[in-house]
């Protein structure tokens, strides 16, 4: 079983074109207060960054933020958090998010929200950590990645075993057991 005491999120700092994820992303910040899992994310008040830490602060929960300066204020830094770390740039800030969580997931988001994901994803590939990856959505958010993914598989050049070893959740119990049981080794061709 693993440890998930801190939970690295990746998401947007915008809202969506629908409330469903507002109302998804707060759901589940709720539920990882419940579960007693800590949340890390990239700092920011506002879309649904700002819904993430909000829900799981409102819950009774902690949450530490990372930002870089350069985005203190165009993220608009959330001054609620039960700790907010503002580091030198990007690059640092997502080292630091690494380094915090016991694993990562991606919620909906833009263009950032994905180079996280697949950063994060390939770090695990390279063996420069050996925590699960996930993916979480709501209306079938992430349905035309994973079908991308799938191809890629298909096409060879993604191992199948690292596909399956990238999870898909769309609850927040599904999410969180399925972290918590989560080990590199399950996934891993045996030789």
């Amino acid at each position: 079983m693993a440890e998930l005491n801190r939970l690295t999120v990746f998401t947007g700092s915008a809202s969506g074109a629908d409330l469903a994820y507002q109302r998804e992303t707060r759901r589940l910040g709720a539920a990882l207060a419940e579960a007693d899992v800590e949340v890390v994310y990239g700092g920011g008040k506002v879309g649904l960054m700002g819904q993430i830490a909000d829900s799981t602060l409102e819950a009774g929960g902690r949450v530490t933020g990372v930002i870089p300066e350069v985005l203190v204020s165009r993220e608009v830094a959330h001054r609620g958090l039960t700790e907010l770390e503002i580091v030198e740039d990007m690059h640092a800030r997502k080292a630091r998010m690494a380094e915090l969580g016991d694993a990562f997931v991606t919620l909906p988001g833009g263009m950032g929200t994905l180079e996280e994901l697949f950063e994060a994803w390939t770090w695990q590939y390279l063996g420069l950590h050996t925590k699960p990856v996930a993916l979480y959505g709501t209306k079938r958010f992430w349905d035309p990645l994973v079908e991308m993914i799938d191809h890629q598989v298909a096409e060879g050049f993604i191992a199948e075993w690292r596909r399956d070893a990238l999870v898909v959740a769309d609850t927040p119990d599904e999410l969180i057991s399925t972290l918590r049981a989560w080990t590199l080794s399950d996934y891993e061709p045996r030789s």
